[in-house]
């Protein structure tokens, strides 16, 4: 990304989201977790976790009914471990 665009007004900390594009993370993923930085502090974004059961332990049914929330393209043809890596790496 040239050196005089930003990533846009959204993106919180610009820096941390191109070290996460450079990363490979798609343009969504890095503006969530940039914000998520932002709004307290990096080391605690990836702290915040652990509400949710694991996605192994969901159905197929509910792992397709997330998928589509995520607009997961694709997602009615998959089976359940690849549901569970296209939402893990979303």
């Amino acid at each position: 990304m040239p050196a005089n665009k930003k990533p846009g007004p959204s993106v919180k900390d610009d820096e941390l989201y191109e070290k996460l594009r450079d990363e490979g993370n798609s343009k969504e993923k890095s503006a969530r977790i940039a914000n998520a930085a932002d709004n307290s502090s990096r080391s605690k974004v990836g702290s915040k976790g652990g509400k949710s059961g694991s996605y192994d332990d969901w159905s197929v049914d509910d792992l397709r009914k997330r998928a589509a929330e995520l607009d997961i393209e694709g997602r009615s043809k998959m089976n359940k471990s690849d549901l569970v890596d296209a939402l893990r790496n979303h």
